[in-house]
This record gives structure tokens, C-alpha cells and sequence, in this order.
């Protein structure tokens, strides 16, 4: 019986092992490292617009206010008038102040020939006029002028106006 013994004893320790093998707990797999995603920046915000200049109106006439608008505006001028341009301007947005190169060319359209040209570096900002005016003392040849009103070196309105 001793014979039996030893493989049963053999034979139990055996079992005790894989028992205990098989109850214990499965070991849990190492976390993998990863690399975190990539951060998301926002895209950059789109700057605003800056802000423009452009001209909304002239106005022809033989005289200008306070407020630098002609009082009565006039297409045809006596030989001895001073003859006033009054150019209105306003920009993108209100509250912004917006450097801009305005200018006139004043023609005699009948000779082809410059009568005056002049620009004027202003600030504009929100709704304004700006003045601008010819005088002859000895007057005017009648016939017929133009005066082309450019922004920034571009020309932009032209008004044609006669003399008699």
C-alpha cells in the first residue's frame, strides 16, 4: 500500500497545483503607450476686413458751406464763378479712420486741356466732404469741363459741367 501512497499524495499535490493555477486571476496585459492625439488648435480666427475708404458723392456749385457741401448744386456757371467740387466720402466702418490720397483733374473739354489738377492726403472717417475749387478772375472760356475725382489714384466719378 505504500506503493499507492506515494503516487496518490503525488497525485494530489498535483491537483492542488493546477487548482490553484487555475483560479488565479489572469494577470491584466501592460497598458500599450500611446501617443495622445494631436492637440487641436483652433483654426486662427479670419481678420476682419480692414476698414475702406470710397466716394459717395460730387457736387458741383458756386459756393460751399461750413459743412463743406455746395449750397445749390449747379451743372452750368457763369464766366466769373468760382466753381466748387464738393466730394463725399465715407468709409467701410464708422468708427475707423482710414488714410486716403483724394484728388480732381479739372478739364476743358472743348480745348483738351488741364485746367487744374490737385490731391489732398485726408483722414476719413464715417460720413464727411471734402472741397475742392477753380477761379479765373478774368473768367472762365466758356464751353464744356469735366472733373474727374479719383481715390488712391483711381478715378472714380466724373462730373461734366459747362461754362457760358
Amino acid at each position: 500500500m505504500n506503493r499507492n501512497r506515494i503516487p496518490s499524495a503525488l497525485l494530489v499535490a498535483l491537483l492542488g497545483t493546477v487548482a490553484i493555477v487555475g483560479c488565479k486571476k489572469k494577470e491584466e496585459a501592460a497598458p500599450v503607450a500611446t501617443t495622445p492625439p494631436p492637440a487641436t488648435t483652433p483654426a486662427p480666427a479670419t481678420p476682419a476686413p480692414a476698414a475702406t475708404a470710397q466716394v459717395t458723392s460730387v457736387d458741383l456749385g458756386n459756393a460751399v458751406g461750413a459743412d463743406m457741401k455746395v449750397a445749390t448744386p449747379a451743372t452750368t456757371f457763369a464766366k466769373n464763378d468760382t466753381i466748387y467740387a464738393s466730394i463725399g466720402t465715407s468709409t467701410s466702418d464708422p468708427a475707423a479712420s482710414v488714410p486716403a490720397k483724394l484728388g480732381v483733374k479739372w478739364t476743358h473739354v472743348d480745348s483738351n486741356q488741364t485746367v487744374n489738377e490737385e490731391t489732398r492726403d485726408i483722414n476719413a472717417t464715417g460720413t464727411g466732404n471734402t472741397e475742392f475749387h477753380i477761379a479765373k478772375p478774368d473768367g472762365w472760356p466758356t464751353g464744356k469741363y469735366k472733373v474727374e475725382v479719383s481715390l488712391d489714384g483711381n478715378v472714380v466719378q466724373t462730373r461734366e459741367f459747362e461754362v457760358k
